[in-house]
């Protein structure tokens, strides 16, 4: 169908009334940035425009395997041929225990093998059959050191850099900076199989950052979110409702003209939303294919392997699509109300157990990212709170030992195939480029493009960041 815009008129002649088309082109420059204004206009697009990079990231989002208990360094990553001469012989210092010294304690070698794997070479125990084969894509930093051999406070440590309640995870610090970059989906995901860690819910919490921020649980076993189905059925009926709620929110937010804590809840309404039609084909994994299912582990007989191997697939479809931090839990199993690697006793059974049910999970994940052209924009960190000490009471226990311990990363910007720092030889201190919580915390928002220094919030009359006054970027192991 014809048209006559203004600009073919004649001198003296009535204009023409304007079309559609001429609508369209003169109000906003035609159909492009109408449809960049539209999507300007949603807050994912919008933090995407203009995001708050201080430089260049190498990766984009996260994945936090963290092992809460204290999983033994000299048992994992760290091998300890002294243990071995000095196995039963008595150890001749001391073990702090609240306000009273343990002095009757003998060196206890590992009960595993380690095998130097891969190209690389670097040493592994036969704890890890599965990650072993993917050796050379990690970077192993021997040498970290934790402020507290305490879990509530070494948890915290390692996921608010507090040792205190009531501050950002690290989860929340990436959200807040970054965003998710699905707008239907957070930007911080925890996925769990019902247990908490020692120091609670404050280890996922949003802190003083406004609640949108905090982590998102969804559980391995039954419905992943709770009550993330609508109770209506007619999609109309459902919206109408949450608008009158909206409303009311919004009216009782000018009344007091603002707060944090109104916003945020109103948002979250709106993502609860959005969720209810996205996160259910996210979280299906009757789509993936039985090869896949079967290199997670879906396929196991123990019920908590197929779980664990469950949230680690559902952590890689979380990431592909959108969500920026993601964190699995380790299913409650051997160590009780104290984290599930925390053998006092039954080193050996607690230990192999744990690593049993996480294992296959992990390697199946580093190998499905790397398949997939995702590993090289994907950090994954495999983290616990602090080691565990190379002496016992008896032989088949290991306590608390914050002076040394083991964490591996794997993703962009890493030099792969590294084992990083060293311990002494039985593994009582960390020696050789001794590696922080501050720092570790530091490398993962640089490979993200993000200066722990400038990654700020006002609180408190501060411009307050994870770091606080610490942190160094641990240069020897980038790329």
């Amino acid at each position: 169908m014809g048209h006559h815009s203004s600009e073919s008129q004649c001198p003296g002649c009535t204009p023409q009334p304007l079309s559609r088309r001429d609508v369209l082109k003169y109000a906003s420059n035609g159909f492009g940035l109408m449809a960049l204004s539209a999507l300007m206009s949603d807050r994912a697009y919008a933090d995407l425009a203009a995001p708050k990079l201080h430089f260049e990231p190498k990766v984009k989002n996260v994945i936090f395997c963290f092992m809460p208990g204290g999983a033994s360094h000299v048992d994992t990553f760290d091998p300890k041929p002294k243990l071995a001469e000095l196995d039963g012989k008595p150890f001749d210092g001391f073990y702090q225990v609240g306000a009273k010294k343990e002095t009757n304690r003998k060196w206890v070698k590992s009960p595993w093998q380690f095998k130097q794997q891969g190209q690389s070479g670097i040493w592994v125990s036969d704890l890890f059959p599965h990650v072993a084969g993917c050796v050379d894509d990690i970077t192993v930093i021997r040498s970290m050191v934790s402020g507290f051999p305490l879990h509530p406070r070494a948890n915290l440590l390692m996921h608010t850099g507090r040792n205190t309640g009531g501050f950002p995870s690290l989860g929340s610090w990436v959200n807040y900076a970054l965003g998710s970059e699905n707008k239907n989906l957070p930007g911080y995901v925890l996925l769990h199989a019902g247990a908490v860690p020692p120091g609670g819910l404050e280890n996922f919490s949003n802190g003083f950052l406004p609640a949108t921020y905090q982590a998102t649980p969804m559980q391995a076993d039954g419905k992943p979110v709770v009550n993330i189905e609508p109770a209506d059925k007619d999609p109309q009926i459902q919206r109408a409702k949450l608008n009158v709620l909206v409303q009311e929110d919004r009216q009782f937010l000018q009344s007091i003209r603002s707060d944090d804590a109104v916003e945020s809840a109103i948002q979250n309404y709106e993502m609860a939303y959005k969720m209810q039609s996205v996160v259910p084909d996210v979280l299906n994994l009757d789509k993936e294919s039985e090869t896949t299912k079967k290199l997670y582990g879906l396929d196991a007989a123990d019920k908590n392997k197929r779980l664990y191997g469950t949230q680690c697939l559902r952590a890689r479809r979380l990431i592909e699509s959108g969500v920026r931090f993601v964190e699995i839990t380790c299913p409650e199993v051997y160590g009780g109300n104290n984290g599930t690697w925390d053998q006092h006793t039954e080193l050996k059974k607690g230990h192999e157990g744990n690593a049993f049910i996480t294992d296959q999970g992990i390697a199946a994940l580093l190998k499905d990212l790397k398949s997939r052209g995702l590993a090289k924009e994907t950090l994954v960190v495999w983290a616990t709170e602090f080691g565990r000490t190379p002496h016992g009471p008896k032989p088949d226990c290991r306590d608390h030992h914050e002076t040394a311990f083991t964490v591996w990363m794997a993703g962009g910007g890493l030099k792969s195939g590294l084992a990083y720092g060293a311990t002494d030889d039985v593994g009582m201190h960390s020696v050789e480029n001794v590696t922080e919580v501050f720092d570790l915390h530091a490398t993962i928002l640089q490979l993200l493009g993000l200066d722990h220094r400038k990654l700020t919030y006002r609180f408190g009359g501060r411009d307050v960041s994870l770091t606080d006054v610490h942190g160094n970027i641990i240069t020897g192991i980038l790329a």
